[in-house]
């Protein structure tokens, strides 16, 4: 009897797989650049620091009742966030749809102490804690995401990012992926919570 094995099969990367390496890369930048759209057709990006994550939507940032970009997602939810790590030059830009929550309930829960420097104290009920009238919370369902994440030790990326700049060719410090819709949707359980504070309440 031939007892030789046959070549091993090849791992299939799991949704978890792949949303893990996903939110891997954005627990490690804390900053988005979060675009929206104008009611004029015209595109604007705004810094928005990621909060911890909670059930409810994939990504939660918190803005200030009034602003702006609160009204521009009412007449067109549809936004892009782009996570950039300038060290490495790995990036993430996430496509999706957001939606304005004033539910108490949620802000409560992902309430932290430092959101109280974008939410002075005014002497009332705008306290700059969980129940403050001004803090409304941003959720987004991402649809699809890209990203590029180093396949190799930085110092090594350099290198071959200087050489490549000398022979007139293009580097290639990794591959981009892509997590769809499908994936995006699978997620059930919220991954471990990161901590963060609005970087543009305004």
């Amino acid at each position: 009897m031939d007892t030789k094995e046959g070549p091993a099969p090849m791992k299939t990367e799991t949704v978890a797989d792949g949303l893990a390496r996903l939110y891997e890369l954005i627990d490690d930048i804390e900053v988005a650049m979060m675009t929206t759209r104008r009611r004029d057709g015209s595109l604007v990006s705004r810094p928005m620091a990621t909060q911890r994550r909670a059930p409810g939507a994939h990504l939660w940032f918190v803005a200030e009742e009034g602003s702006p970009k609160l009204d521009e997602i009412v007449v067109d939810p549809n936004i892009n966030l782009a996570y950039y790590k300038d060290r490495t030059r790995e990036w993430v830009s996430v496509s999706g749809a957001a939606r304005v929550c004033r539910d108490r309930r949620q802000i409560r829960e992902l309430w932290a102490p430092d959101w109280k420097i974008w939410f002075p104290n005014e002497g009332d009920e705008r306290d700059g804690g969980p129940d403050d009238p001004r803090i409304v919370l941003i959720g987004v369902e991402a649809r699809s995401a890209h990203f590029l994440k180093l396949e190799k030790p930085a110092p090594v990326v350099l290198f071959e990012r200087l050489s490549a700049a000398v022979r007139g060719v293009r580097p290639e410090p990794g591959r981009v992926e892509r997590v769809g819709s499908e994936a995006l949707r699978a997620r059930s359980v919220p991954p471990p919570p990161i901590n963060g504070r609005d970087s543009n309440p305004s």
